[in-house]
């Protein structure tokens, strides 16, 4: 039986900016406290994902992307060892709001497999906070940037 932990939030920025900070791995270190991505956000690419849920110990593992449409969604599939053990299905999704001024940043996972139930009743408290960690950061980070940039364009003005 699957589970699923979702989280959403709504950023100030429309679904490009989120989406150029969502892709960008190697920045990952200046504003996500929850993951770090090596590889490229291409549909059958490997990536070697790390993820730090607050309070939980780090976790390595390496999914294939199974969904890359741009400024839309992103999504990975992983395995604990073999298919079907513990499956993971991470998946980001972007809604544009306001006419595209806005965006709803939604970040889930579909946990499947013999072992998902018993794993994540010992991790999905910490791995549900570690997606809302990250999705805070990502609005702060993107908000911060259109921001920066909005003050730009006006000083040159």
């Amino acid at each position: 039986m699957a589970r699923e932990i979702t989280t959403s939030i709504e950023i100030d920025a429309p679904p490009e900016r989120v989406w150029d900070v969502l892709v960008d791995f190697d920045t990952y270190d200046e504003w996500n406290p929850f993951m770090r991505i090596a590889g490229r956000a291409n549909v059958g690419a490997t990536l070697v994902v790390h993820l730090r849920p607050p309070g939980g110990r780090e976790s390595v593992f390496e999914p294939d992307v199974t969904k890359c449409e741009r400024h839309r969604e992103f999504r990975w599939l992983g395995h604990l060892f073999v298919p079907g053990l513990f499956d993971g299905e991470h998946q980001f999704r972007l809604e544009p709001l306001d006419g595209g001024t806005r965006t709803r940043f939604e970040h889930a996972e579909t946990f499947s497999g013999i072992l998902a139930g018993p794993i994540l009743w010992f991790i999905g408290d910490k791995t549900k906070a570690g997606f809302e960690a990250m999705n805070e950061a990502l609005k702060v980070r993107v908000e911060g940037l259109v921001a920066a940039e909005e003050r730009k364009e006006a000083e040159s003005v």
